[in-house]
């Protein structure tokens, strides 16, 4: 496992600060022990030193994944996050949007969210803003980019987008073969 070069990981920091803002030092400086990122064939893993270092002991080509992987970087070179980085991204994010029981199988289909589905919305969300996708009981449930921000929302037609699905828990089952 190597580590990032600085324009990946300005792309990849760039990904996150969508999604959690400045708490990606929060993700790092962790009261339980240091973490970093690491990448390997093109996918990023979030795992702490003292796991990183028990790896570093076994043969490279014997490892599959080592730590959590948030995603991969396709060969355009952009960042895609992986739905696996959920349960780390939602604590420290930043704009939410809550979503009505109703809405939450299809949006675990893999749809958009519609007006007639959104529960609430965090006040500042903007337009185009990285978005975590929560159940009304404060379930995390995916990831997605505002289509429209919050005053917009409050006015909008209720069978209007106002949340474009990234990815969602769903996938664990549609995609299983594509998240390690």
């Amino acid at each position: 496992m190597k580590q990032l070069t600085d324009d990946r990981m300005k792309v990849f920091f760039e990904k996150l600060s969508k999604y959690i803002g400045s708490n990606i030092k929060l993700l790092i400086d962790r009261s339980d022990g240091k973490y970093c990122f690491r990448e390997k064939k093109d996918r990023v893993y979030y795992v702490s030193e003292k796991v990183l270092n028990m790896g570093s002991m076994m043969n490279p080509d014997n490892i599959i994944s080592i730590g959590t992987c948030f995603g991969k970087f396709t060969k355009s070179g952009k960042f895609r996050i992986h739905i696996t980085s959920l349960d780390y991204l939602a604590p420290y994010a930043q704009h939410k949007m809550w979503i009505k029981p109703a809405a939450e199988q299809q949006f675990l289909y893999g749809h958009n969210v519609l007006k007639s589905g959104l529960g609430r919305i965090t006040e500042s969300t903007t337009q185009y803003q990285g978005v975590i996708v929560f159940s009304m009981s404060d379930v995390p449930l995916g990831f997605g980019v505002a289509a429209k921000s919050t005053t917009e929302c409050k006015h909008t037609d209720p069978l209007s987008v106002v949340c474009f699905n990234q990815a969602d828990i769903g996938e664990f089952i549609r995609c299983e073969e594509d998240l390690i």
